[in-house]
């Protein structure tokens, strides 16, 4: 595996054809934790997977926040900036195209704030229970830039109007928004993975 600037997994794919996935854990996750479920909903595809440089209490995270669900958004900036540098680096260690990001939690907030900083760098992205990471995200074209968001009708740390303001900031921008609330909490489950299986098989592959 290439020193890259970021701690990382990289399981070269396996089926011609399929994008990479930048695979984005949620807080207190690594760079194993999510894996599985790449292989679940894109097999045989490149799977990309870093781990959050940020440290809470020990806990891995991509980027700081002030308490739950107040971001330290100067470094949300910082910080996707260079998720960013390592995925360029990535792509040219590996050889592989721009990735679609499937985020969980906190995975999926820098993924958003990708999207919003340097949407070149991804070709759509998969975010699974996320809010907002920005306030005011600069203006920026996504147009076409396919995005799933799927939020819990149950979730206790995701509130409905940062998830809501997220959505509005990816449609203002121009991104193919599906956007679905499932059963369920902050956790995936079943429904999401069966749902990011079936939307990566639906989104055409989107040249970069």
């Amino acid at each position: 595996m290439a020193n890259l600037s970021f701690l990382h997994r990289y399981e070269p794919g396996t089926a011609p054809g399929r994008r990479p996935l930048l695979l984005l854990h949620g807080t207190g996750g690594d760079e194993t934790d999510l894996l599985p479920v790449g292989r679940l909903v894109a097999p045989g595809a490149p799977l990309l997977s870093p781990r959050g440089q940020v440290l809470e209490h020990g806990m891995p995270r991509f980027f700081r926040r002030l308490s739950e669900g107040v971001f330290d958004e100067a470094d949300v900036r910082r910080r996707a900036l260079d998720l960013a540098a390592f995925v360029q680096e990535a792509k040219s260690a590996y050889g592989i195209e721009s990735p679609v990001a499937v985020g969980f939690s906190n995975g999926a907030n820098i993924a958003a704030a990708l999207l919003m900083l340097q949407p070149e760098i991804l070709a759509g992205a998969a975010l699974l229970r996320a809010m907002a990471p920005l306030s005011n995200p600069p203006d920026v074209d996504l147009s076409g830039k396919p995005v799933l968001m799927l939020s819990g009708n149950l979730d206790p740390i995701v509130p409905p109007a940062s998830a809501s303001a997220l959505a509005g900031q990816l449609e203002r921008a121009g991104a193919t928004l599906r956007l679905q609330t499932v059963p369920g909490g902050h956790g995936l489950t079943q429904t999401d993975l069966a749902l990011t299986q079936r939307w990566l098989d639906d989104t055409p592959d989107v040249p970069v």
